[in-house]
């Protein structure tokens, strides 16, 4: 593979070949041992790149020629690592880390660095035309990291709250979470009807149980909590081959009810449940969205909702389990239309999937409107969502 340098205030542009690079499954680490020539003396470097994958690399190396500097940037969400550390001829040491600007038409792009009293794109190096002496080195840290904001929530399109429950869904967001692109769970993850626990070499504790993965990229991991985990707050760890991250601390409810509701249905009028008719057909007001069938819901109507959080099921069905049997919400849930009781016709987990609840509920006889409030329950537990639902 070959990165050609910017060319930097009309500077000469430097050429990089990539000399050796392997895959080892799920990442790809090339090495690199170069001349360096251009305006001042001279020299050879030698830099070590990490990234998810076996495709080409998402690195571009830019060189500034006239000051002798080298950074590298790196443009696209693939990269792992890269780390690298310049020995000058005087003895100075200067590490430049790798950065992550995704839209570099926007200006020379900052590189992060340290050991150095200036930090530029046109002025890294601390003495002009220094020879660089070495190797350069280059070390990567592929260590797991849970972003401090929002790291772990409970599933985006259900609530996105930050508190989970036992058995329901959570998000996790940071950094080298996984180390492939994008990983979704297949029929070949399972063993038998059981969901996989490590899925593209990841795998995360809540509490220090198991949970059961289903979704991975480098930046998030989707994840079902365990049954028996504790609750009131309890840590969240994620591990891969580079390590362990820190804890994230989140609350774990004995229930944390959320509906389906994605962002797509998010209007100015409010937050649309995504409620469905029998005949696949979606509970919005007409012509809201031309991408699937749609209509208003009048009394009498059966309509379906579906949930995660909502607590255990009898028969029993633990988490990590692929439903297949009928069964019922242990405590039972209940949902209004402007504050009128609808009656629920099914309350429980749906065959064939993992953690997902499923309500068919009849419409009440309430007044006409694109916004009718809709409120719901399980058990003492109020839902905390707003939510919205179209009644002609």
């Amino acid at each position: 593979m070959t990165g050609t340098g910017l060319n930097v205030q009309g500077q000469p542009q430097a050429t990089v070949t990539w000399g050796s690079c392997s895959f080892d499954g799920t990442k790809t680490t090339c090495t690199v041992t170069a001349p360096f020539t251009g305006l001042g003396p001279g020299g050879t470097f030698q830099a070590v790149l990490v990234y998810s994958g076996n495709g080409p690399s998402p690195m571009i190396a830019t060189f500034q020629d006239q000051n002798t500097n080298i950074f590298i940037t790196s443009f696209g969400p693939t990269v792992l690592s890269f780390i690298q550390t310049l020995t000058e001829s005087n003895g100075t040491v200067v590490n430049f880390y790798y950065s992550n600007f995704p839209v570099p038409t926007l200006g020379w792009p900052q590189p992060q660095c340290s050991g150095v009293s200036t930090c530029s794109a046109l002025q890294v190096a601390l003495t002009q035309k220094a020879t660089i002496t070495g190797p350069v080195t280059a070390t990567s840290d592929l260590t797991p990291y849970i972003r401090t904001s929002q790291g772990v929530i409970s599933a985006g399109q259900f609530g996105a709250f930050n508190a989970i429950a036992p058995g329901t869904w959570m998000e996790i967001y940071g950094t080298n979470l996984g180390t492939v692109l994008n990983h979704q769970w297949s029929g070949s993850d399972f063993q038998g009807t059981q969901a996989p626990t490590t899925l593209a070499g990841t795998t995360v504790t809540v509490g220090g149980k198991t949970a059961f993965i289903d979704y991975v990229n480098a930046n998030q991991v989707n994840a079902q909590v365990p049954s028996d985990v504790g609750t009131g707050p309890q840590p969240v760890v994620v591990t891969t081959a580079g390590g362990s991250s820190t804890a994230y601390v989140i609350n774990v409810n004995a229930v944390e009810p959320g509906l389906l509701a994605p962002s797509v249905f998010s209007t100015s009028a409010g937050q649309y449940v995504a409620a469905l008719f029998s005949d696949g057909a979606y509970v919005l007001p007409p012509g809201l969205t031309s991408a699937v069938a749609t209509r208003r819901a009048k009394a009498g109507d059966i309509i379906l909702l579906y949930g995660v959080g909502f607590g255990p099921v009898t028969p029993s069905i633990p988490a990590g389990q692929i439903e297949q049997q009928t069964n019922q919400l242990v405590s039972p849930f209940s949902v209004s239309f402007a504050g009128m009781p609808a009656q629920v016709k099914y309350q429980g987990e749906v065959a064939t999937f993992v953690g997902l609840y499923q309500f068919n509920v009849m419409v009440p006889n309430v007044p006409a409107s694109d916004s009718v409030p809709l409120t719901f329950s399980v058990g003492t537990t109020g839902g905390t969502q707003t939510l919205i639902i179209p009644v002609q």
